[in-house]
């Protein structure tokens, strides 16, 4: 028993510590280094967005989510520390995502009507205020697989629905089969749900300090905004609602209003 409570309390230790990976590159995340953790915690902003600040091993350190279209080069953020500003620079590298065409048979998902883009414009307006929340509180950046199955289609693709160029692919699919459970992947509250023209069913968490993850494509919704998460509580399960090929969970992490590719929050073994 003890053996397995000093097990538990090492993984917790581990938790604790572990940061993203540090990926400076379009739909990476750069970790910034702010100083020692000896006085109480910076602000750091990039433009008028806010960015998540946590310690880490006795330091203070931004997470920055980079764009996708994001050109190579140096993009400055600015920290504050009691009443002194100053600015900070990122180095963003090239990341180069390869394409994939996908065949669509409801063409109302590729090309909408009158109709279907009001309905999408509405939605816009809800999702891009649930993508921009900054709530209090420090963030778990130690995310587990929200559904059982293998990954699919990685983040950043270029994606070619029915001929047509769209969006990039801007999250990571989990291929599993209708019903399969969806689970919290860290603590969280529920910031939305929804029945959505694109996403279907969808889930939206909010982690904190700008840390918001989507499930989406859901056969059902099992939990409702407001509603506290642990890690591992259920959130639906796996369907085919939206846009979709076939039933998968598309899963998307969002930092300071970006998407960023959610495999660099995964548990690493």
């Amino acid at each position: 028993m003890k053996r397995w409570i000093s097990l538990l309390l090492l993984t917790c230790s581990l938790h604790a510590l572990a940061l993203p990976r540090n990926a400076p590159v379009p739909g990476g995340v750069a970790l910034v280094d702010l100083g020692p953790a000896e006085q109480a915690a910076p602000t750091a902003r990039w433009g008028d967005q806010a960015l998540a600040v946590v310690r880490d091993k006795g330091r203070w350190v931004a997470l920055v989510g980079i764009p996708l279209d994001t050109l190579p080069g140096e993009l400055e953020i600015r920290v504050t520390k009691g009443t002194v500003t100053e600015p900070k620079t990122v180095a963003v590298g090239i990341k180069n995502y390869p394409e994939q065409r996908l065949t669509i048979k409801d063409k109302r998902k590729v090309e909408p009507s009158a109709e279907d883009l009001a309905r999408i414009e509405r939605e816009q307006k809800v999702t891009e205020a649930v993508k921009k929340r900054f709530s209090d509180g420090i963030p778990d950046t130690v995310l587990d697989q929200p559904a059982p199955g293998p990954l699919s289609s990685r983040f950043g693709l270029r994606r070619i629905f029915n001929g047509l160029p769209r969006n990039p692919h801007a999250g990571l699919d989990v291929a599993a089969g209708t019903g399969t459970p969806v689970r919290a992947p860290s603590d969280a509250v529920v910031a939305n749900t929804g029945d959505y023209f694109f996403n279907g069913n969808t889930v939206f968490l909010d982690h904190g300090q700008g840390l918001i993850s989507a499930y989406m494509h859901l056969s059902r919704i099992d939990v409702r905004p407001g509603q506290t998460v642990r890690r591992g509580d259920p959130l639906g399960a796996i369907g085919s609602t939206g846009r979709v090929t076939g039933p998968h969970l598309h899963w998307a992490v969002i930092l300071n209003n970006t998407p960023v590719d959610p495999e660099l929050f995964l548990v690493r073994p």
